[in-house]
This record gives structure tokens, sequence and C-alpha cells, in this order.
């Protein structure tokens, strides 16, 4: 096995609703084969996947339905701006 296949996945999902809450939300996450799953359904879904292992580990400590905290605002936003910016190359709006 090389490093990559010893490496287990790990994923967080986020949503942010601006009228609704004051920052993201965790909506899912989990390691291995729930990792693997919440990456299959955002690709059936067509949603946007940015990995970036440090910021998953992070927000990994934080529980589902939980905000996340201010420290994380600046990192979180640039995964925002990174799916806003795909959007815009694919002409998508999302809700």
């Amino acid at each position: 096995m090389n490093e990559e296949q010893l490496r287990r996945k790990e994923a967080i999902a986020l949503t942010y609703k601006p009228d609704a809450e004051n920052a993201p939300v965790i909506i899912a996450k989990g390691k291995g084969k729930i990792a693997e799953n919440i990456l299959k359904k955002a690709q059936e879904n067509q949603i946007p996947i940015q990995e970036n292992p440090s910021l998953v580990s992070l927000l990994g400590q934080l529980n589902i339905n939980e905000s996340i905290p201010e420290e994380l605002y600046q990192a979180v936003a640039e995964v925002f701006a990174f799916i806003y910016r795909i959007d815009q190359t694919q002409g998508l709006k999302r809700r």
C-alpha cells in the first residue's frame, strides 16, 4: 500500500444561510467510508470539493450542527470564495 492508500479519508460538509445563521455550520462529517459517502453525495449533486487537510482537521473537532468558531472564518471564507468562483465559471446559482 502506498501512503495515499494508508491515509484515511476525512470529509466535512458545511452550509451557510446568511439570513438564518451568523456563521457556517457543520452539516456532515466523517472518516473512512462515511467520508467517501459524503464526497460521493457532493459529486452527485455537483457540489464543489476543496481539499484542505489542515482545515478538515480543525473542523473535525466540531460537532454536527455546530457553527464554526470565529478563528476559522477566514479559512472557511476562502472555501466559500472557491465555490463561488466555480459556480460563476459554470453559470450555477446555489441556494
